[in-house]
């Protein structure tokens, strides 16, 4: 047995409550209460005493909506995001070229022209003047947009001809041809035009991510990457030999998406499979796009874009049929929906076809709903995706997007936990930065990254409400809130430290507190 002492130690089990000390045995809370009564208690069993020595200990933080690989991708890449204007990129992506071997890919993530004073689309010619021999990728930040130049068009057998395919838009200019911006199932033509990545590459990326989350304080995470990098066998063996074999404890769990359902079911395996570490989870679906790049599908037309009212990836008869087809299996689903077109499709095809499991469907994201939308929410088995930090990275631009009014029942997550919907909390990592404690200051602030002004201020979260969304919010969404998200006798041993009490700091100072440790089955994976 082990002792964890010297510390407040929050349950959250209810607002304000803490205990001194904490027993686990073998992965597992055994006890809970003050120090002096569980030593006595337990003091010829107890292996182990760790002294918190002052810091802070909460259940382990998990991150609800992530994609793991793609994070140590970014890790490993060249990183667009903190860059201020298309001639920061232009010119970083120069640096970047000159260090590369003939013809090798130029690969960058997580540019975002809102960030930028002028608000551009970098055209391909720009980066033909950077390099015609290396073929360039550039993921936007919301990763429903790229970029890429001749080269990479070329190989791609992209012309003036090619269709739009479903879902997709290849942006053209008034006389027809390609710019080089490509959105959403439209990227897959350049994507598919790159070279397969080694097996090598996928430990790698999930190594490094692993280890950045547990120094970020996640006990675990919700992913969706097994219909990237090469195939469903090859992406989910980099997840068993990381995780598992060289013990790497972390809690993926895995979002299956569509397109690799046959491949789940030819190797026997199917929804919450898998190893104890790392288990396969709900179907994955994307209703729509994203609202930086105007594609997220709303049921009236962009403020700022008369006549476009963003993309539906999929007919209503197509949803209806991937639906099915997780119903056939007893799986949830989890669908990626931003805009209310796309939400309400979604929520329609989960009446038409309720989940008779017990288990919860889930809709990722979320951030723009109708009154009505709420209304039947509440009368659905499921749980909202959320992503705080969407708020400080997102504002003041999308409300040119969506206007005033629409805003009123937009990234509302007060109204959605007032009206008792059960949401959880992720990044979205890489689109966002990895850290939790940016999304719970995210949640309680509410305060715009770009210009530091507070929007929506009558949507603020608690700090308990906050910090739920990250503990029992993610344990609620894969249905194991009798097991995660609190420090209760039973419960795994997962647990993450940090060095100051977020109930007792201002709002603004929530995501300056550090991690101490981070424990995962009872096992200090990360320390300060």
């Amino acid at each position: 047995m082990k002792l964890w002492y010297g510390g407040k130690i929050y349950t959250m089990k209810k607002e304000g409550e803490w205990v001194e000390a904490v027993v686990t045995e073998k992965g597992t809370i055994v006890a809970t209460g003050d120090t002096q009564t569980l030593f006595q208690k337990f003091k010829d069993q107890i292996v182990e005493e760790h002294d918190l020595k002052g810091a802070v200990m909460y259940p382990g933080f998990t991150d609800s909506h992530l994609h793991i690989i793609g994070h140590g991708e970014r890790l490993m890449r060249l990183d667009l995001s903190f860059m201020k204007s298309a001639e920061e990129v232009v010119q970083a992506l120069k640096q970047h070229a000159e260090q590369l071997s003939p013809g090798e890919w130029i690969i960058g993530d997580g540019w975002n022209e809102n960030q930028w004073e002028e608000k551009r689309i970098i055209h391909k010619e720009e980066l033909d003047a950077i390099s015609t021999e290396h073929p360039m990728m550039l993921t936007r930040v919301c990763r429903h947009a790229l970029l890429a130049n001749s080269r990479a068009i070329d190989m791609a057998g992209v012309t003036k001809g090619t269709p739009d395919p479903q879902g997709g838009v290849i942006v053209r200019d008034e006389k027809g041809e390609t710019t080089g911006y490509f959105h959403d199932q439209a990227q897959e033509l350049i994507k598919e035009a790159m070279p397969e990545v080694t097996p090598d590459y996928l430990r790698k990326a999930t190594e490094l991510a692993v280890n950045d989350m547990h120094a970020h304080g996640l006990v675990g995470g919700h992913s969706e990457d097994l219909n990237y990098y090469g195939g469903f066998k090859k992406t989910l063996d980099a997840f068993t030999d990381i995780i598992n074999e060289q013990r790497y404890k972390f809690r993926a769990h895995l979002l299956v998406h569509h397109g690799v359902i046959e491949d789940v079911d030819a190797h026997n395996l199917g929804f919450k499979k898998g190893t104890e570490f790392v288990e396969l989870g709900a179907l994955k679906i994307f209703s729509d796009g994203a609202l930086g790049g105007r594609t997220a599908w709303l049921s009236e037309d962009y403020a700022d874009d008369p006549g476009n009212k963003g993309v539906a990836i999929h007919t209503q008869e197509g949803l209806a049929s991937l639906v099915g087809e997780a119903r056939k299996r007893d799986m949830p689903i989890a669908v990626h929906a931003i805009g209310d077109a796309a939400v309400e499709a979604v929520a329609n095809e989960i009446e038409r076809q309720p989940l008779q499991t017990g288990e919860r469907d889930r809709i990722i994201h979320a951030q723009i709903l109708r009154a009505d939308l709420l209304e039947k929410l509440k009368s659905l088995n499921v749980v909202l995706d959320l992503q705080p930090t969407f708020v400080a990275s997102d504002f003041p631009w999308v409300m040119d997007r969506i206007g005033n009014v629409r805003l009123k029942t937009s990234y509302s997550w007060r109204t959605l936990l007032d009206a008792g919907i059960m949401c959880a909390g992720g990044s979205d990592a890489p689109i966002e930065e990895i850290n939790p404690l940016l999304g719970i200051r995210a949640a309680v602030d509410r305060r715009a990254t770009y210009d530091h002004q507070v929007y929506q201020a009558e949507e603020r979260l608690s700090v308990y409400e906050a910090i739920s969304l990250y503990t029992k919010g993610s344990a609620q969404a894969i249905s194991k809130e009798h097991s995660q998200g609190k420090i209760e006798e039973s419960y795994v041993a997962d647990f993450t430290v940090l060095d100051r009490d977020l109930f007792a700091l201002k709002s603004h100072e929530l995501a300056d507190a550090n991690v101490m440790m981070t424990i995962v089955d009872g096992d200090i994976v990360y320390q300060r």
